[in-house]
């Protein structure tokens, strides 16, 4: 679909950035890892950083936002996130990042940046807040498209399965291989907070989301943060194609450090 581009920049423990182009609006979701880093992620699918409109916050935790305050005195985009989030802030004094933090209370903010109208709803992970969004735009022939993106979430709840109802796109956590996560070197501690109800999604747990996603017309699904030491892209693909049953779905597994396309490559 020529109105939609989205790119995984990279996504993993060490950083997350999504690129999403809908109806002429180019935003980011999270921005992990270092500014420079994400500039030179960016500008290798041919898009520069100043071509941003804005940048959404799931969370507070560091892989998906460390590079929001370069970000933020050097260009000056707007960021959106939770003021539960934004708590992590407190006490810098930073009037630059300050004048581009666009804050919201609650988990079910609603907003429109040039057009596309962004939805967040609740996930259930180990920060101070957490959300996904729900991306809707109409498109040239006039239809309304929607996007779905939720990674770092201990389990699927029904406010999400609401949220991912009939959308074109979607972005969904593939986290980790409960063998693997059972018999590798993690602490037991680690490993419980992993596996529990506000870690991470499992490889069958996302298996099934995609299932729903599927019988509510989704056929673009991209798996994303995937554990390097739990999780092999093998087998969080095989998962999940098992479940669908149907090789004509557009399915895609997201890389740590390589920018993968779900949609819109071929308009570039």
């Amino acid at each position: 679909m020529q109105d939609v581009k989205i790119c995984c920049l990279y996504s993993g423990s060490g950083g997350n950035c999504t690129y999403v182009e809908a109806g002429g609006t180019k935003i980011l979701i999270d921005a992990g890892k270092s500014a420079k880093n994400l500039c030179a992620a960016l500008r290798s699918i041919g898009v520069e950083i100043t071509d941003v409109d804005a940048i959404l916050i799931t969370h507070d935790h560091r892989d998906h936002t460390a590079a929001v305050r370069t970000l933020s005195h050097k260009f000056g985009i707007p960021i959106y996130m939770l003021l539960s989030s934004a708590e992590i802030y407190r006490g810098l004094r930073d009037e630059k990042l300050c004048q581009c933090l666009r804050l919201f209370k609650g988990h079910e903010f609603e907003t429109d940046i040039k057009g596309l109208h962004v939805k967040a709803f609740k996930t259930p992970h180990d920060s101070l807040a957490s959300v996904g969004y729900r991306l809707t735009f109409k498109a040239a022939d006039g239809n309304e498209i929607a996007i779905g993106f939720a990674t770092d979430t201990g389990h699927v709840t029904d406010e999400m399965l609401e949220s991912f109802k009939n959308c074109y796109a979607a972005i969904i956590e593939s986290n980790h291989d409960p063998v693997m996560l059972r018999k590798g070197p993690y602490p037991l501690e680690l490993k419980q907070r992993i596996s529990g109800g506000y870690g991470h999604l499992s490889n069958p747990e996302c298996a099934k989301l995609a299932c729903h996603l599927y019988s509510h017309g989704t056929r673009n699904i991209m798996l994303a943060h995937l554990s390097e030491e739990n999780n092999t892209p093998e087998l969080a693909r095989g998962e999940t194609s098992f479940a669908l049953a149907d090789e004509s779905v557009n399915l895609k597994v997201a890389d740590q450090n390589v920018p993968v396309w779900l949609v819109g490559q071929e308009d570039r």
